[in-house]
């Protein structure tokens, strides 16, 4: 087979061929070019430049290409002079073309483009004249213009010619140049895409190309002229569409098929050799697809291929020369980005995940193939393909793995043919005496073999089975994680090491910590090799007898980012594992996708546990479906997870995230949706028993846990490890496990006596019961030790929504806004189009209690129908009209309610605004526990009668105030601190067991410039947070003078913060440093570390969990300590 080339393009421009003899992508020898599309045809390919030129590449050949440029010498005899070139005014130009209507002097003639070279000077063509050059000197005779011309000159000969002639060379072969501009004529408006075809249609050696182009106005465009010697062409022709263009694609034969704006597609009929631009435009509907039409079309010699909006693929039937239009779509497995028809009608594609496709199995018989082939050919840079790592093992009852496992991610699936219902199968596999005892990580034998029922055993030994490895150690070092704090002190390079996890047995590992600023790489770099964006193959001779040594399947580590965890699913051995007893329950769900386009796919999940025979027990969850004809699947450890918790999603109502510590560096939960709330409640509770289970937690939370909410409201919490705050090898903030209480609440404060509050977002008050469920009930996996007391709980929330209107002469105030304006109902920043009807509830949870309504009580102020006036959007509003107000709005309210049953006992009756609970160590003995609190009117209360068995206590004791309060907080030796809706700070003295009310307040100065917003105080430190989310430490606190001195800026980017009665400090960041703009949204847990008697302000911050696109925003943390510092 003869050498031929495959054209690509990446996602930067940057060009690359591929020889079918070399068998190796190879980048284009220009590092200058920059291409956004391609399109080959035999011998020859075009592109578009993001300089939005037209380049050429004509292939080497042996054979140079020539241009013979003529033009003719023309005189008159004359009775004086003779033959001169001082013609009548009727005679044709002195030097013109061969018909003599063109002039055409020898200076004239210029060379087309840099492409090409003159090879010789002028001379004259003797061949034409048929004599002798010194005789005739190549001129040919005529009685006048224009008749027949003649070598002999005779006695009426009045007129006489001769031709000069002057070759050109093109030198420009194997390079990509630019085709010249049309002089005189306008060049077309840039283009957007071109393709070229039409070869087949000629008999002839050179075969002719037709280049058809589309603007990026819409209009079709075809490049006339276009000879074996004159690749260039001559100029642009338009063509007349109906309707807008956005892609062509032209067929080797007499095909042309373009897609629309609109999604629908075109079809050009009458295309040959004598009317190479055809004579008109059929429609021809998209393939059926929900939403949206065709985004990409590709046509080859009798074959039809589209790519929806939606990434399917789809293939025409019935298309010939005689039927272009075919007869109708069949849908094709996989998702392209593009597709194109090469020779043989051969189909390359570039995938979702930037990867390269083949389609296999293209025959005359079966056009459409049989599967698409994921593949790489490695580029020259990148060198021969590494080799394949050593092979780590999942196995269990009756079954193992083979191939690499590493932590789960986003991933990919793979299609089975289980029918979606859940299962339940519990298998004992007794022990047998002569297999030796391997590392245990459960697979059910059941649930594999029913996956891999079509594939083959291993026939080769495996090696010896080992666990993935838990700790950072054993993987490559990941993007550096940020530092909320734009100036704190970093720790010195090298300090990273292994990270721990609680419970694990091994040597001590510490923490990484890194500065801000630095973002994780999302996209690949030039090691990965190229992340392709177009393919074009319309040159490449290849076909279904071919044997291409250098098509070989690539391996899912070689795809983008998104892909680096999708697994085929491995083959399975004969070997059973020592015994054990495996539970395994099956299910269908919706994953969302996480990699461009994110949609939510199909998937079947199935969870197994299994206990071996020292009654361990250990889980693995699987996600599984069919991907581009292959089967492959995304598992995640059980004991890997660190948070599940239901989510927000567009589009459905029942969707919960799953946080292991890599998908908290790489901001990617992996995101599951079920059927109905039920069934989201079963999975949620099952998997967090088998977590629960997996790290040896039962029970109610203990006294020491630490406590936080979401922005959604829903309670966690964490049971802490003594590493949490070990000095050296601290706890990764990524690798806690966090844990849902039942409930729901907007604030939460707890100590170490086991004293919880919280308040809802109504401002009823509640105090944790301490016998509720922590595990929940998991389906009798677990067994409960305890007894559940539950509660009623209740919650309200209120809606807002916003009208918008402009001012016009005519009808006045009114809907009809501008093109720049905001929506007529919006959000509060009129980002969002926010209805009546199309407003709901937070969760399918809540419920409406109320009719939408006027709010006549917005900030700011209204008039009697509730709207407030500025001169546009978004300036500051104000509630009376006035002459230079052309904008108005007004907020429409609704209340909702929620209702659950959980462990939160209300504390009636007066609605709280702020609460906080005296902090101490667990083996403190008091005999009652400080609460104190604000009310929604911004009163200073104090409960009195608190005690670790009546944690409710008795009453509500007032505290004198000359002004309302909004935040308060009391820290180790009953020292209270609060800040007034005036943004003054206040200190409460003479606080004690014995006098809980304190006698008076003094006056504390604030931040130079600043207004504090919240405050927490430890044993001997207080920090607080001002209205631009800086974080402030107090300096100078002593027993003698517990007011302090000074205020000390310690960071920024901070939304709260909490301190525990060690003063170690745990901070909710107001955004996530590193993380890309569409996620980087409040919501981050931040440890400070490095925090001492020695060093009171710690050193660095540890980031952990916290991606508010997904909801999970801990937006207040409780640090009630029962952790403390070893000695």
């Amino acid at each position: 087979m003869s050498s031929s080339l495959l054209w690509a393009v990446d996602v930067y421009g940057k060009v690359y061929s591929l020889s079918t003899t070399r068998g190796r992508w190879e980048r284009d020898e220009d590092t200058l070019l920059e291409l956004k599309r391609v399109t080959a045809g035999q011998r020859c390919s075009w592109g578009i430049g993001c300089d939005h030129h037209v380049y050429l590449n004509i292939d080497p050949g042996e054979v140079p290409i020539r241009y013979r440029e003529e033009t003719y010498e023309n005189q008159r005899w004359n009775p004086v002079d003779g033959f001169t070139d001082v013609l009548l005014p009727t005679d044709r130009w002195a030097w013109s073309d061969l018909t003599g209507g063109t002039a055409q002097p020898l200076h004239s003639f210029l060379l087309p483009s840099n492409s090409w070279e003159w090879e010789g000077d002028w001379y004259v063509d003797q061949v034409c004249a048929g004599g002798d050059p010194i005789e005739t000197g190549g001129w040919e005779y005529a009685v006048d213009f224009p008749a027949n011309f003649s070598r002999e000159k005779k006695w009426n000969s009045c007129v006489c010619r001769r031709r000069w002639i002057r070759d050109r060379i093109y030198k420009a072969r194997g390079s990509w140049t630019k085709i010249p501009l049309d002089h005189p004529k306008q060049p077309p408006l840039p283009l957007s895409d071109v393709s070229c075809g039409g070869w087949e249609m000629s008999d002839q050696p050179g075969r002719y190309h037709f280049l058809w182009g589309v603007s990026q106005q819409g209009q079709v465009w075809f490049r006339s002229g276009i000879l074996p010697q004159v690749p260039e062409g001559q100029c642009w022709e338009q063509v007349e569409a109906p309707r807008e263009v956005a892609q062509i694609s032209a067929g080797p034969g007499d095909l042309l098929w373009a897609v629309l704006w609109d999604g629908q597609l075109l079809v050009r009929t009458g295309i040959c050799l004598d009317s190479p631009t055809g004579s008109s435009w059929v429609v021809v509907d998209s393939p059926p697809v929900k939403e949206g039409g065709t985004i990409h079309v590709a046509v080859g010699v009798s074959v039809v291929w589209a790519v929806t909006k939606d990434y399917k693929v789809w293939f025409r039937r019935g298309v010939n020369s005689h039927n272009p239009c075919g007869s109708g779509w069949i849908s094709i497995g996989g998702e392209m980005m593009m597709v194109d028809v090469g020779l043989n009608d051969q189909v390359w594609g570039v995938g979702e995940d930037r990867g390269l496709y083949f389609r296999k199995g293209v025959t005359p018989s079966e056009p459409s193939g049989r599967g698409w082939i994921p593949w790489r050919i490695y580029t020259h840079m990148s060198g021969p393909p590494p080799p394949p790592p050593l092979p780590s093992l999942l196995f269990s009852a009756g079954c193992e793995f083979g191939g690499q496992v590493t932590n789960a991610s986003h991933g990919s699936v793979l299609t089975c043919e289980d029918s979606g219902d859940t299962e339940l199968l519990l298998t004992t596999i007794p022990p047998r005496p002569q297999d030796t005892p391997k590392a245990f990580i459960p697979t059910s034998d059941s649930f594999i073999s029913s996956l891999v029922a079509d594939r083959e055993p291993l026939r080769t030994p495996t090696p010896s089975p080992k666990k993935p490895p838990q700790g950072k150690g054993s993987e490559s070092t990941p993007a550096p994680m940020c530092n909320v704090d734009l100036d704190a002190a970093q720790s010195p390079q090298g300090e990273a090491s292994s990270l721990g996890r609680a419970g694990d047995v091994g040597p001590p590992t510490s923490v990484a910590t890194y500065p801000l600023g630095l973002e994780p790489s999302l996209g690949l770099g030039e090691e990965d090799g190229p992340v392709w964006a177009w393919i074009s193959g319309g040159g490449c001779d290849v076909d279904h007898t071919a044997q291409m040594t250098w098509l070989r399947p690539a391996g899912t580590e070689e795809h983008s980012p998104a892909y680096q965890n999708i697994r085929p699913l491995p083959k399975l051995s004969n070997e059973h594992c020592t015994g054990q007893s495996v539970w395994v329950r099956k299910g269908s769900m919706r994953w969302w996708r996480d990699w461009k386009p994110y949609r939510w796919v199909d998937v079947g999940v199935a969870l197994e546990q299994s206990t071996n025979v020292n009654g361990k027990r250990d889980a693995i969850f699987f996600i599984y479906f069919t991907q581009y004809d292959e089967k492959k699947y995304l598992h995640v450890f059980i004991s890997d997870v660190t948070v599940l918790v239901p989510v927000l999603k567009e589009n459905s109502h029942h969707a919960f995230a799953v946080y292991t510590s890599d998908s908290t560096k790489q901001r990617w939960p992996l995101i599951l949706s079920a059927q109905t709330e039920k069934d989201m409640a079963d999975w949620l509770s099952l998997l967090a028993g088998c977590c629960c289970e997996a790290r040896g937690i039962r029970g109610t939370p203990s006294r020491q846990a630490l406590w936080s909410v979401t922005s959604k409201g829903d309670v966690m919490v964490h049971e802490p490890s003594p590493c949490l705050e070990a000095p050296a090898h601290t706890l990764p903030c990524d690798m806690m496990f966090w844990l849902q209480v039942p409930g729901h609440l907007r604030c939460v404060e707890s100590n170490s006596l086991g004293v919880v509050w919280g308040i809802g977002y109504d401002g009823t008050a509640w105090v944790y019961s301490g016998s509720g469920s922590l595990l929940g009930n998991c389906s009798g996996i677990l067994e409960s030790s305890y007894r559940c007391i539950l509660h009623t709980q209740t919650d309200g929330r209120t809606v807002y929504i916003y009208e918008n209107q402009r001012w016009n002469p005519v009808t006045g105030y009114t809907d009809k806004l501008l093109p720049t304006d905001r929506f007529p109902w919006s959000d509060d920043n009129g980002f969002t189009e926010c209805t009546k009807s199309t407003t709901h509830p937070p969760s399918p949870q809540w419920s409406w209690v109320t009719e939408w309504a006027v709010d006549l009580a917005f900030s700011g102020g209204t008039d009697k129908e509730g709207w407030q006036y500025a001169a546009d959007f978004p300036v500051t509003f104000h509630g009376n009209k006035s002459l230079k107000d052309f904008v108005r709005r007004r907020r429409w309210v609704r209340k909702c309610k929620i209702t659950l049953t959980a462990p939160w006992q209300e504390v009636p009756p007066i609605p709280l605004s702020d609460i906080t609970v005296l902090p101490c160590l667990a083996q403190s003995s008091m005999e009652q526990v400080s609460v104190w609190g604000l009310s929604d009117k911004g009163d200073v209360l104090c409960r009195l009668g608190v005690t670790p068995q009546n944690p409710a206590g008795s009453s509500w004791l007032h505290v004198g105030t000359d002004q309302p309060f909004k935040s308060i907080s009391i820290g180790g030796g009953h020292q209270v601190w609060a800040i007034a809706r005036d943004r003054a700070v206040f200190y409460r003295g003479s606080v004690s067991a014995r006098n809980p009310a304190g006698e008076c307040w003094y006056h504390i100065p604030s931040p130079p410039k600043q207004s504090l917003r919240q405050l927490s105080v430890g044993r001997t430190s207080v920090y607080a947070v001002d209205e631009n989310s800086n974080l402030w430490y107090r300096q100078g606190l002593t027993p003698s003078y517990p007011q302090g001195s000074a205020w000390e800026l310690l960071s920024n980017n901070v939304t709260k913060v909490s301190v525990g009665p060690l003063d170690q400090v745990w901070v909710i960041a107001d955004w996530v440093p590193g993380c890309p703009s569409e996620l980087s949204v409040p919501g981050a847990v931040c440890h400070r570390l490095g925090v001492g008697p020695m060093q009171p302000k710690g050193q660095s911050w540890d980031y952990g969990i916290g991606v508010s696109h997904y909801q999970l925003v801990l937006i207040l943390m409780s640090a009630p300590n029962g952790t403390v510092f070893p000695k």
